[in-house]
């Protein structure tokens, strides 16, 4: 049974940061495309970042240069540094994972979801 649980969220001044972490249990890490979305009081889940197998990244140009994620396989868990805050970033965070080793910006092309994690920014 695959199981991915996201963890670091928390409340933080507009400009702070937080590292977000997903820990994955049932299946290997390194051989999937993995992502993040979040999803804002009253508004659709969105794409957030992205990383392929292969290590490469996309990212949604609203997160572009402040966001960075990143995994190690070794302990098979996935990241999202969080940089340069934003009252607008304040969302619950998902991670996920595919069934295909690059990355996707579609939230229907990931199978396995966290429950999340939330993310206040305050002005």
């Amino acid at each position: 049974q695959v199981q991915l649980v996201e963890s670091g969220g928390g409340l933080v001044q507009a400009g702070g940061s937080l590292r977000l972490s997903c820990v994955v249990s049932g299946r290997s890490n390194s051989e999937y495309g993995m992502g993040w979305f979040r999803q804002a009081p009253g508004k659709e889940r969105e794409f957030v970042a992205s990383i392929a197998k292969n290590g490469e990244t996309l990212d949604a140009y609203s997160v572009k240069g402040r966001f960075t994620i990143s995994r190690d396989n070794h302990k098979n868990t996935l990241y999202l540094q969080m940089d340069s805050l934003k009252p607008e970033d304040t969302a619950i965070y998902y991670c996920a994972s595919r069934d295909a080793p690059w990355s996707a910006s579609g939230s229907g092309d990931y199978k396995y979801w966290g429950k999340g994690t939330l993310v206040t920014v305050s002005s």
